[in-house]
């Protein structure tokens, strides 16, 4: 018994301390009830009085539900129904809707390192006319990259004025911070939009090959949520851009490990 019990404060012992307490806010099932409360950033942070999206609406779907990361501040949820609105007026068919955040916000165990404070959310860039498909047939749907291989550019074969449309959509929600979608998505849409007003807001940023995230700003009243520097100016389509295809962008130094980051004094009474 001493022995299992050894190895059972090894291996806890070798786990990131990052990953427990992103254990942790992931068993929280339940939000916070009240009124909504952000504290902290999009990348260390809660939320209180998070409102789910629900499973499906005019013009999206939700899909891999069993992660119970659909939860955001309503200012995001708005911006998704907005969004699928706008989208299906324009004749495109439902999206499909990703993730947005945990119950009470916090680390996840795995996929994102942001969607924290309930202002962060995933929408796929997959325009195939879809069904209505009951939620469990939406957990293993295949995500399909439009860029090249090499990420040099978007896939012409798949890549559409589309695509382009629903990021301008995106780009253009009230309230919105920024949309981020792979360095080879932005290069196309500079090639086809260059100089627009509304580039600015998309972001080159690794992955983000076959969905765009879409971050809102801290709402108005929400004193202790913390936004992140604006966009630079300009429509982004210049050397910053044809730095993604550097050997330093596409092979970073290996760095060494930082501490792990503390989280906000006042998220500790929500993870409870």
């Amino acid at each position: 018994m001493s022995r299992v019990v050894g190895l059972l404060l090894a291996l806890l012992a070798s786990v990131p301390a990052a990953a427990q307490p992103a254990a942790s806010w992931a068993a929280l099932q339940t939000p916070v009830p009240g009124a909504p409360r952000i504290i902290g950033s999009t990348g260390l942070g809660c939320i209180a009085g998070a409102v789910a999206l629900p499973t499906e609406g005019p013009g999206w779907q939700a899909v891999r539900l069993s992660r119970n990361r659909n939860w955001g501040h309503p200012v995001t949820i708005e911006a998704v129904r907005g969004l699928a609105a706008r989208a299906r007026t324009a004749g495109l068919p439902d999206l499909w809707i990703g993730d947005l955040s945990q119950p009470r916000g916090g680390p996840m165990p795995f996929g994102h390192a942001s969607h924290q404070a309930g202002l962060d959310v995933d929408v796929w860039l997959d325009l195939a006319p879809k069904p209505l498909l009951p939620p469990a047939q939406r957990e293993q749907i295949r995500e399909t990259s439009l860029v090249l291989p090499d990420e040099s550019d978007v896939d012409p074969a798949r890549f559409t004025e589309g695509h382009a449309r629903l990021i301008r959509m995106a780009a253009e929600l009230p309230g919105l911070d920024r949309v981020l979608v792979n360095h080879g998505i932005k290069r196309g849409l500079c090639r086809m939009h260059g100089g627009e007003a509304w580039l600015r807001r998309v972001r080159p940023w690794r992955g983000h090959d076959s969905h765009m995230h879409i971050r809102m700003r801290c709402p108005p009243g929400q004193g202790e949520c913390r936004d992140i520097a604006p966009p630079p100016p300009g429509d982004g389509c210049d050397a910053s851009l044809a730095w993604w295809l550097s050997e330093e962008a596409r092979h970073p130094p290996r760095r060494p490990p930082s501490p792990p980051p503390v989280m906000p004094a006042a998220c500790t009474a929500l993870a409870r």
